[in-house]
């Protein structure tokens, strides 16, 4: 795992990452809704001049079944420059891959063959839960440290959530993070600026409240996440909890500036109680305090009844259910998915406050059922869920499907997973390749996505 020279695939700064070599393969996450066949990782080529582009090469299937496969990282990544706790002779090479459901962790060599990854070690959840006091792993992010891996509850599956760390080199447990948590006990997404010294952290919910699908009650009781926490990264303590109010719910995915020197991020927000919105905001630095802003709001779109799952009816309306969101390398453009209403959508934030919309796709939809070009099956269903970007953000890729408990809330009839890319203007806009459609195997849907050598939500950086 040792090298004698940093991974070629380490960039000290984001311009340095955006310079690299584009990526050939990417690896997805493949999870079985009905829990009867083993989860995998898949691996799709994605080299437009390989007789194989846009297909399936390669798969590494899980030892066990249930495990609910769903945000996974690499071992090691640009972090390791870091001047503060410095790794350089580690090595880009093991995907550490959280089973959400299950709580076990699966280490993935990716090399000497990459597109025939081993499982090299499994993780029971029963020693995560004796060293670290958590379950239901849900992301993992290479750090300056080690490995950090947070988890949506505690080892009875109640809160507090939060965050521990693997061995970069053994990926032995080390234990939990959190020296003083202060009020935060919900967890979901975390991300840091490592240039600020600071760790912020979403909120989702505990598993009683989503293994089985969303609760209405519990929703309408404005009872799931809706607050970010601001913590001091190397003292591991909570510093500041930011409530955005009961009608938001489900503030989840977190993006940085890559930019280290840039103190500002965007946070996106699933649902509003009040109307069915979406919206993404923008924290950043105010004097000595964090602070927060909603910088885009997207609303939901008149529908018939008819056409809408039971959990919308009385909505008349399709809800835009923004799931995820991505930041190219270079904090230009935001991507936004829009997992109710089909739509992909491109901001410029070069001005964090003020985002312009460059760009919009649409594919998918609960009652658009946009097509794509490729696809053989007209009508498609689930909708731009999981978004990667590469790292000279000139192509886009992203899932469909984003949890087995709640696809069929919003999709009765069941998920037909696909991925798809996207290619990317230089002065902004975006559009299909129309040549990359995968049909994603029936019994299995993808998820996350990762590029090989890394991509615009793996690395941190320190140095501008």
């Amino acid at each position: 795992m040792a090298t004698w020279r940093p991974d070629p695939s380490f960039y000290p700064s984001p311009r340095m990452a955006a310079k690299a070599p584009k990526e050939t393969l990417a690896y997805v996450a493949a999870f079985d809704p009905e829990r009867a066949r083993p989860d995998a990782i898949a691996v799709v080529d994605v080299d437009p001049t390989s007789p194989h582009y846009s297909q399936i090469v390669g798969q590494v299937d899980m030892p066990n079944v249930g495990d609910e496969l769903h945000h996974f990282g690499w071992n090691a990544c640009s972090s390791c420059l870091c001047p503060n706790a410095p790794h350089p002779h580690v090595e880009r090479r093991y995907l550490i891959v959280p089973g959400l459901r299950s709580s076990r962790l699966h280490i993935i060599d990716t090399k000497p063959d990459p597109r025939n990854p081993k499982i090299v070690r499994v993780i029971e959840p029963e020693e995560i839960a004796e060293k670290a006091n958590y379950s239901r792993l849900h992301t993992t992010h290479c750090g300056p440290e080690g490995i950090y891996v947070n988890a949506l509850a505690d080892r009875n599956g109640n809160a507090p959530g939060g965050i521990f760390l693997l061995d970069h080199q053994s990926f032995d447990v080390l234990g939990q993070w959190e020296m003083d948590r202060g009020p935060q006990k919900l967890a979901y997404d975390f991300w840091w600026h490592l240039g600020h010294d600071t760790m912020v952290t979403s909120e989702w919910g505990t598993p009683d409240t989503f293994e089985n699908g969303l609760v209405p009650e519990v929703l309408l009781g404005s009872k799931y996440g809706r607050r970010l926490h601001f913590w001091d990264l190397h003292k591991r303590k909570h510093l500041q909890e930011m409530d955005f109010g009961e009608e938001h719910q489900l503030v989840f995915e977190l993006r940085p500036a890559h930019d280290p020197t840039k103190a500002y991020g965007f946070v996106g927000c699933v649902i509003s109680l009040k109307d069915l919105s979406a919206s993404i905001w923008t924290w950043y630095r105010d004097g000595d305090r964090w602070a927060v802003k909603k910088v885009i709001e997207i609303p939901a779109e008149p529908a018939d009844p008819n056409l809408l799952p039971p959990v919308l009816k009385g909505f008349s309306a399709v809800a835009p259910l923004v799931t995820d969101i991505d930041l190219s390398m270079d904090d230009r453009f935001l991507y936004v998915s829009c997992w109710g209403t089909g739509d992909m959508i491109q901001y410029d934030v070069s001005d964090p406050f003020n985002p312009k919309e460059t760009g919009r796709v649409r594919i998918g939809g609960i009652v658009s059922r946009a097509t794509h070009p490729k696809a053989k099956n007209g009508a498609l269903n689930g909708g731009p869920q999981m978004v990667e970007i590469s790292r000279d953000g000139k192509r886009v890729y992203f899932t469909n499907s984003l949890y087995g408990a709640i696809d069929p809330q919003f999709y009765p009839e069941g998920i037909d997973g696909w991925m798809v890319k996207l290619d990317v203007a230089d002065g902004g806009g975006i559009r299909f390749d129309e040549k990359f459609f995968v049909d994603w195997p029936k019994g299995h849907r993808p998820h996350q996505v990762r590029l090989e050598g890394g991509d615009c939500s793996s690395d941190s950086y320190c140095y501008p």
